[in-house]
């Protein structure tokens, strides 16, 4: 694991792979039942190698499972500080963690976390994180 924020809607596990760090995929655990399941959106869409896209019809459209993708983690946190400003202004792009296939990018609101925004790898899209609910806090986990 890489670290663990719990949100008024659910607690997100972010798991990184222990050889090469990279992450692997996101969780979501809900806070009433305790039920664990793959978080939707990015981490199924657009994961090259945990993701639903790996295999079957769409499979292997990028080739082989790379976090190494044409968007870099810098052009990853311009395009998310352009898609906040169009769609949540105020907000501001800080840390960035690559996934296979995306990139993880925490929002912030006045120096505060805030929310989650993915950034694909390949095209640049954002897609912001709105079934989380409000941020409450987070636990790194090394």
């Amino acid at each position: 694991m890489k670290e663990i924020e719990e949100y008024t809607a659910n607690f997100y596990v972010q798991v990184a792979e222990k050889s090469t760090g990279i992450g692997a995929f996101e969780l979501l655990v809900d806070k009433y039942t305790g039920s664990i399941y793959p978080e939707m959106g990015p981490n199924m869409m657009w994961n090259t190698k945990y993701g639903m896209m790996r295999g079957g019809i769409l499979g292997g459209i990028f080739g082989a499972p790379t976090a190494t993708m044409p968007v870099n983690a810098t052009a990853a946190k311009a395009y998310a500080q352009q898609f906040l400003n169009a769609y949540y202004p105020g907000t501001v792009a800080e840390e960035v963690f690559a996934f296979y296939g995306y990139y993880h990018v925490m929002v912030q609101l006045n120096g505060n976390d805030y929310g989650m925004l993915s950034v694909n790898g390949y095209t640049g899209q954002g897609w912001f994180h709105t079934w989380h609910g409000t941020f409450i806090q987070e636990l790194k986990v090394i």
